[in-house]
């Protein structure tokens, strides 16, 4: 892994962790402004997931708030140390969709307000999408599935060379076996004609 991979990934978890921490030790600062998405967020999770996970979802937005932030934390943590550094990403990026719903600007605010939640929101869009891109890198290496493509592919390959040498040789094999027929009867011919 290089020193700046490395570095800039724990910059970039720097931000979860903090936040994260903050909301899960802190959560009555963030309540009013989560407010109005979980009311709009958790009954379209509460529909879409199925009822044995539903019902540990908590109903009321402090403790919504709470869990998001320790989702965050740990995910954060966990992209940071390296120590599952993808599903930390992952979790992290699953933890920013309800700021990114959040941070859409009302159209009822003034001009000047709109820019800056339009600026907040932007700044929400970035981290959802460093957060998707951390969750998919590998650090440098090629990723599971595209080693066994090659693997694969390799293996193809060396079969279909293993069977052109085959053909190839059975080729050569009836053509010795015609040639040492023709010798023989050319043998046998002659043993006759004399």
């Amino acid at each position: 892994m290089s020193i700046i991979r490395g570095l800039g990934r724990t910059l970039f978890a720097s931000y979860f962790v903090v936040k994260g921490t903050n909301a899960a030790l802190k959560p009555d600062t963030f309540v009013e402004d989560a407010e109005p998405v979980a009311d709009k967020l958790l009954p379209l999770v509460q529909r879409s997931l199925p009822a044995s996970v539903s019902s540990h979802i908590p109903e009321d937005t402090r403790s919504l708030v709470r869990l998001a932030g320790a989702v965050q934390a740990v995910g954060g943590v966990a992209m940071g140390t390296g120590l599952g550094r993808r599903a930390g990403a992952a979790l992290v990026a699953a933890s920013m969709v309800p700021h990114v719903v959040a941070s859409f600007p009302e159209k009822t605010l003034p001009k000047e307000d709109r820019a800056g939640a339009r600026s907040v929101l932007l700044r929400n869009v970035a981290l959802l999408g460093g957060a998707l891109m951390a969750s998919r890198d590998t650090a440098g290496q090629p990723s599971i599935a595209w080693r066994l493509a090659q693997r694969r592919k390799a293996l193809g390959e060396s079969a279909e060379n293993t069977g052109k040498q085959i053909r190839r040789k059975a080729k050569d094999g009836r053509r010795s076996i015609a040639k040492a027929q023709k010798k023989a009867e050319k043998k046998v011919r002659d043993q006759i004609g004399d």
